[in-house]
């Protein structure tokens, strides 16, 4: 792909990223605006009133806010060739914390207010709007579904739960944003006190439903229906890791890239109803997918067990740790551990010439994919650095071995011309973190820096 393509790309992609934070902030300020016309300001002049009316606009902004956090996660290609998956996911989570305690304060605040201002007066006024007003109870109900979502959100719950639970609870925030619209309709004045308003909520609710239900079912739907993916072969490539190869119905009509992930549902097996997302070690074919997977949970340790033929479902995919987030034609390849898959996959399916890649292997013991590096490397000039070793410290990325030599130094060593490069690195997220931050201190613009790690 040559540099005016590459750069035609980027530039949609930040066009879409400014479209979106665009839409965001002029959807708030327009809220704002509704508030203060609405008399919110005027509101002011007394202690209860105050209360309602900053609790009015905290509600507000939390609506906006909710929405635009079920947007996040609705699986929109736009959004996600523009962003990716790791990214989305951190403006998901701030987004979705900031709404909540903007929720909550609605709760307070409004309840305080209609309280006269007393604070002892507050609790039974909460329970007189739950039973007198209409759809407080189901509002309730949806705020309950919320705050289950909020707590397993929080690091140190997440820690604790495997990855299937916690994506199955965290389903409930669909249920707990439907139950909302009701409270908000009925009993919210500034949803429903002007025909502008009406069709800015209405036209906002049926934009985020319509695109929950075309990407994150409508679309898999099809795919699946069309493509009907089965296993072929399950291979172990090391000790705990195997590689699933998968086969299907015009796999040439599949438009997925080397490096990309996808969520997959192994039918006939325990737990199947939970997706895991694995990304692709191997740049697609148009009659071939295959997956390596290291056994670290539930989901993921039973994929040794897989039998040629059983059936796979699949959304996807998913993540811009491929060729569209290129913007020179040099690049450089970073992966540890089961990372190396997006990355093995990457080396396969980016178009180069013999200089123009460079991959840096880290490993403790065996490489993963050693045959097949050596092969890209004889067959198409692609200049490989194995990193073997334990870690020297917490602090180092690499292996032991190097001397005294700092990991900066050994990466401007290895790539001279790093600035000059796309990088795309895969790996466990605290390891991840540290190859990040020399890259950067390497002198490698923010923007040419792609990454994706292990964590959810």
């Amino acid at each position: 792909m040559d540099t005016v393509s590459l750069g035609r790309r980027a530039r949609l992609d930040a066009g879409v990223r400014l479209a979106a934070g665009s839409a965001l902030w002029l959807s708030l300020l327009l809220v704002a605006y509704w508030w203060v016309t609405g008399g919110g300001v005027r509101d002011l002049s007394t202690w209860a009133g105050t209360l309602t009316s900053t609790g009015r606009f905290a509600g507000l902004a939390a609506s906006v806010l909710l929405l635009a956090q079920v947007a996040l996660m609705a699986r929109i290609p736009a959004l996600e060739s523009a962003f990716g998956q790791d990214r989305l996911a951190r403006i998901h989570r701030l987004v979705g914390f900031t709404s909540f305690n903007l929720m909550l304060a609605h709760v307070v605040l409004v309840t305080w207010g209609y309280a006269g201002g007393s604070l002892l007066r507050t609790p039974a006024t909460l329970w007189d709007l739950t039973v007198r007003y209409p759809a407080m109870l189901i509002a309730d109900a949806g705020g309950i579904c919320l705050v289950m979502v909020v707590v397993t959100s929080i690091r140190a719950a997440r820690r604790r739960l495997r990855y299937e639970s916690w994506h199955l609870m965290h389903l409930y925030a669909y249920l707990g944003v439907g139950l909302a619209l009701p409270h908000q309709l009925w009993t919210g004045q500034e949803f429903v006190s002007s025909p502008g308003r009406t069709i800015f909520w209405w036209t906002a609710w049926a934009t985020v439903a319509a695109a929950v239900l075309v990407w994150r079912v409508g679309l898999p739907l099809v795919r699946n229906l069309r493509h009907q993916l089965r296993v072929t072969s399950v291979v172990e490539e090391a000790p705990g890791v195997v590689s699933v190869h998968l086969t299907g119905r015009r796999l040439d009509r599949l438009r997925v890239d080397a490096g990309q992930f996808l969520s997959w549902r192994f039918l006939g097996r325990q737990g199947w109803t939970r997706a895991n997302p694995y990304s692709l070690s191997a740049a697609p074919d148009g009659s071939s997918l295959r997956i390596t997977v290291g056994a670290v949970g539930d989901g993921s340790g039973t994929l040794a067990a897989l039998r040629p033929g059983d059936r796979v479902l699949f959304e996807g995919p998913h993540g811009r740790l491929s060729a569209r987030t290129r913007t020179r034609r040099k690049i450089a390849l970073i992966g540890a551990g089961v990372g190396m898959a997006p990355i093995r996959a990457l080396a396969e399916g980016l178009d180069y010439a013999p200089g123009e890649a460079v991959l840096l292997h880290r490993y403790t013991q065996d490489p993963l994919f050693a045959r097949e590096i050596d092969a890209l490397a004889h067959e198409r000039g692609l200049q490989v650095v194995w990193l073997a070793g334990r870690r020297r410290h917490p602090g180092s990325w690499l292996g032991d071995g190097l001397g005294d030599v700092t990991d900066l130094d050994a990466l401007r060593f290895w790539i001279p011309d790093l600035p000059e490069r796309d990088v795309y690195v895969c790996g466990p997220a605290p390891w991840a973190d540290l190859v990040c931050a020399d890259l950067l201190l390497a002198g490698l613009p923010p923007d040419r820096l792609h990454l994706e790690t292990f964590q959810w």
